[in-house]
């Protein structure tokens, strides 16, 4: 466990757990947390305020390709020089489809990229963003119609409202960008290349029971519904994707009145 936790120094212990059964080791995982806790490989965590906030519910994902979400992440190389990693995941099997490393990101390179995992996988049905200028230029919009893809812009100032590639950029820093050098830009790109591979064939994912996010995608295409069905059946460790619709009622059914305002007041005395 100490070697596996030197080579990965950000997974914690039920993570580390997941990979010593890989390994063949079947070890209760409360023991695996004693030894991790005495050996002193705890990863020190920031707990963030929640903020509360009014908003619509976002819409339900029942599949893959249903909804992308994109986002930009950045960081420096030795020579000072900034970088810009691009991220197209999916929000419902949790794969990073795209992670695209450059010095800068004009709208045009952004429609190459989502274009070059279309023609890989499939084009969606959404894809969720932010309101950046590259995200809100009339090319991009313009191809967004000509593919027909809907378009989601969160509100401005509101990032949690494209929560899965907000929580996918902090184990991207936590895990690679911080913990790694960059030489150049091609050091950059061979370097988070491989986390990419390392994140959707290898790293468990506490969202999708501990599998990867290959594995449940593979799961999910092997027990896909028809075409004709609603989606139901979807294994419940998905997360959002698989919650029970708003309030499950009819929106234009009334609501039900208190008996107190059902009771007819009496009439007023006349004098």
């Amino acid at each position: 466990m100490i070697a596996l936790a030197r080579e990965k120094p950000r997974y914690g212990y039920r993570r580390l757990h997941v990979l010593l059964r890989r390994d063949g080791f079947y070890i209760n995982h409360k023991r695996v947390h004693r030894v991790y806790r005495a050996a002193g490989l705890q990863v020190k965590r920031i707990r963030r305020r929640r903020v509360t906030r009014s908003a619509a519910p976002p819409p339900m994902v029942t599949a893959a390709n249903q909804e992308w979400a994109i986002d930009f992440a950045s960081d420096v190389l030795s020579s000072g020089r900034r970088i810009r990693v691009l991220s197209v995941l999916d929000a419902f099997t949790r794969e990073c489809l795209a992670l695209e490393t450059d010095t800068s990101f004009p709208s045009r390179r952004v429609t190459r990229v989502l274009e070059a995992v279309i023609a890989r996988r499939g084009a969606p049905s959404r894809i969720r963003s932010d309101n950046g200028p590259e995200i809100c230029s009339r090319h991009y919009l313009a191809w967004c119609i000509e593919k027909k893809i809907a378009t989601l812009h969160i509100q401005p100032g509101r990032p949690m409202q494209n929560g899965h590639v907000e929580s996918f950029h902090g184990r991207l820093r936590d895990e690679c960008l911080n913990t790694s050098w960059f030489h150049n830009l091609w050091d950059a790109r061979r370097k988070i290349a491989a986390w990419k591979e390392d994140y959707n064939g290898k790293r468990p994912h506490s969202k999708l029971g501990y599998r990867t996010p290959n594995e449940f995608a593979a799961e999910r295409k092997a027990t896909s519904p028809s075409p004709g069905s609603d989606g139901a059946g979807a294994t419940p460790r998905q997360g959002q994707a698989l919650r029970a619709p708003f309030g499950g009622l009819d929106p234009c059914a009334a609501p039900a009145l208190p008996r107190s305002t059902m009771t007819a007041k009496p009439p007023s005395e006349v004098v």
